[in-house]
């Protein structure tokens, strides 16, 4: 990657990361959210999100704040063997999103939209001489929704369907695909710990 793309990806994260921590909503339960998920459609392997026999678990965590109507996130995730599972060679993609959510409350229940972008990271290596690796650091959105369902002040739960997608062509071992850019969605569920 060039100094000026490491720059601007740089950059990026540092927007996001001030955006979530300056718009945090008025009178708002912080709340951390580990989950784990699988994905479906677009470059998973997967063609639905049901009837899928060569699912690729993922698992993250998302950090942030909610009130009564808006919220923000930052979310983590990580997909080993994204591209399938290949003696010989290993990949995985991870992400970083800064998400904001549009989430009305009623009573216990807490449905919600989310859109945000950051990071798309993509890594490959054909591991059988070590001779070939490559990571491809990409801007890329996400757009979803879910239900949150809480039990009490503190403790919920979470299930989620979002779909990501890159802004640039994708590139696996140092070859270019076209104009191929990642697009995949997940399916996930989450605990839900406020404070």
């Amino acid at each position: 990657m060039s100094p000026m793309a490491r720059m601007s990806v740089s950059t990026l994260l540092l927007t996001l990361v001030i955006v979530i921590a300056g718009a945090t909503p008025a009178r708002a339960d912080g709340f951390i959210s580990p989950f784990i998920g699988y994905n479906f459609s677009g470059d998973s392997g997967c063609p639905s999100i049901s009837n899928c026999e060569d699912k690729h678990l993922n698992w993250g965590i998302g950090v942030g704040a909610v009130g009564s109507v808006f919220g923000v996130e930052a979310e983590f995730a990580f997909i080993p063997s994204f591209f399938g599972e290949t003696p010989g060679t290993e990949n995985s993609v991870f992400t970083f999103m800064g998400n904001f959510l549009l989430a009305p409350k009623f009573g216990p229940v807490q449905p919600y939209g989310t859109i945000g972008m950051g990071l798309i990271k993509t890594h490959t290596d054909l591991t059988l001489a070590g001779l070939i690796e490559g990571d491809q650091n990409d801007f890329g959105w996400n757009v979803g929704g879910g239900l949150m369902i809480h039990f009490s002040d503190h403790f919920g739960v979470r299930g989620d369907v979002r779909y990501f997608h890159a802004f640039s062509a994708l590139e696996l071992l140092g070859l270019n695909l076209g104009e191929t850019k990642l697009d995949y969605g997940r399916f996930s569920g989450a605990l839900l710990v406020k404070f």
